[in-house]
């Protein structure tokens, strides 16, 4: 069974890429009739952000990604669902997981105890960038017999456990959308598996983590390409199985840089707030970087499972256009039942003060319904329906109206049709225009736009018959006069 792994670190919300990457691995775990894991890997604790991992489970859970197994929320309180938890690293660490991964590696030579002091490393650092080199560890411990570390350990000695690399040796591996890698050690550092408080880094816990939880496919960012050899001479000293390799394009901005928290709205919660639809959003999310065989635009989450494939992931990185998702957002507005839609723009319409928390259902489907052609995303209902409840600016092809020569028969006409009805109920409102039209003997353009520019301010606009209805006999002739 195959088994695909999201593992993002808790250091802010989650990125619009991030969720991309989350979507990958679900479309090909549930393709493949495998598992979804979700874990998170805390060992940076300096970057720890308070929240944040309550905000990835909100945001994967509103975007429709239910995972497997892994972390998740009970009652609002972390938890988690499966058999090879810990699934959060700090709780891993607690549990003493790792320390004796490390030690297997010093004992086959594999790995070896540094004890460099920070001065000494930044001072290399700074001089061979000073000399154009690629900064590294020069590999000073190396030489240091396990006997004369081991007691340098027990005088109390600050150390860390680093990789032992073999020099000059080519570590080749074959990914499913970048192809055949190659990387030579020399080019490569001498990575720090166990830091000096006992946390292990990123590196080696991915590594020992997504043994023992049986991950078989690796997806991640293409930032992790140059870290993938580390990660697969670590499999191969342990004698362990290697997993698959996916490295995903990046995600750009319309500028062709990488979408950044710091200069975009990158933020799945950003997207959410300004009212996208998680449905489009995924939909959309999954576009930016591949193409579904059958060339469709409009996919649900269950026909982008039965389409996805890695070999239609596009090698470069995906451009995100926001007017694009606007479109795709649009399309979805437009197929949702009005009472569903109508329950999401309720918050909209009663921060803005034009309905209250006590109206009618029909009356609430009626404006949405009204709207609903017109708006590419939630909170647009609020522009869009504003001249319904306040007074707004006229257009200037409106006050143009004014001059129409009929406009005042119009006008006399629809007060004289108004006084004698009691509402303006369904039926009324269709039938409406077509007794003005018989009663002033004027139609089409010379009759509905000066009678949308009276009532409105506008002269373009949705179906009259909704806005007659919306306003009711009482505002019409208020507006009238």
């Amino acid at each position: 069974m195959v088994r695909l792994r999201f593992a993002p670190s808790p250091t802010g919300y989650l990125h619009i890429g991030g969720l991309r990457t989350a979507l990958y691995n679900y479309l090909y775990a549930k393709q493949q009739g495998g598992k979804f894991v979700l874990r998170i890997e805390d060992t940076d604790r300096t970057r720890y952000v308070e929240g944040a991992i309550e905000n990835l489970i909100h945001e994967l859970k509103w975007a429709g990604l239910s995972i497997d197994e892994g972390v998740c929320l009970d009652n609002e309180k972390i938890s988690e669902v499966g058999e090879k938890g810990p699934y959060i690293q700090s709780e891993r660490v607690k549990k003493d997981i790792y320390n004796k991964y490390a030690t297997e590696l010093i004992e086959k030579g594999y790995a070896y105890y540094c004890f460099c002091s920070k001065e000494r490393l930044d001072e290399i650092k700074n001089q061979q960038k000073a000399d154009g080199k690629i900064p590294r560890y020069d590999g000073l411990c190396k030489g240091i017999s396990l006997e004369d570390a081991k007691k340098r350990i027990e005088n109390g000695e600050s150390y860390v456990i680093r990789l032992k690399l073999p020099e000059n040796r080519d570590i080749v591996f074959n990914d499913l959308i970048k192809g055949k890698i190659t990387i030579n050690t020399n080019d490569m550092d001498d990575q720090v598996l166990i830091k000096a408080d006992g946390f292990p880094t990123y590196h080696f816990a991915v590594v020992v983590d997504d043994h023992l939880m049986n991950i078989t496919h690796i997806v991640r960012g293409d930032e992790w390409i140059s870290s993938t050899p580390k990660h697969l001479f670590l499999y191969e000293a342990f004698g362990w199985e290697k997993p698959t390799f996916v490295h995903l394009p990046t995600v750009l901005n319309k500028s062709g840089k990488k979408l950044s928290k710091r200069n975009d709205d990158a933020s799945v919660e950003d997207f959410r707030l300004k009212g996208y639809l998680p449905k489009a959003l995924i939909n959309y999310l999954a576009l930016v970087g591949w193409s579904p065989e059958s060339n469709e635009e409009i996919l649900s989450l269950d026909e982008m499972t039965a389409q996805f494939s890695f070999d239609r992931v596009s090698k470069s990185g995906g451009v995100f256009d926001v007017d694009k998702l606007d479109w795709v957002n649009a399309q979805y507005i437009r197929k949702m039942e009005v009472s569903e839609l109508a329950k999401l723009v309720k918050p909209y319409l009663l921060e803005a003060g034009f309905i209250d928390e006590n109206i009618c259902p029909y009356r609430l489907e009626l404006i949405t319904k009204t709207f609903q052609e017109s708006i590419s995303r939630l909170p647009q209902i609020v522009e869009q329906s504003r001249f319904l409840f306040e007074n707004v600016e006229i257009e200037s092809e409106a006050v143009e109206m004014r001059n129409v020569a009929h406009i005042d028969i119009l006008k006399e006409t629809m007060i004289q049709e108004l006084n004698k009805i009691d509402k303006i109920d369904e039926e009324v409102a269709k039938g409406f225009m077509k007794k003005i039209q018989k009663a002033s003997g004027f139609k089409g353009k010379d009759l509905y736009m000066p009678i949308r520019a009276l009532l409105t301010g506008q002269v373009h606009g949705p179906e009259l018959s909704n806005i007659l209805e919306i306003l009711g006999k009482e505002e019409i002739l208020n507006r009238l006069s």
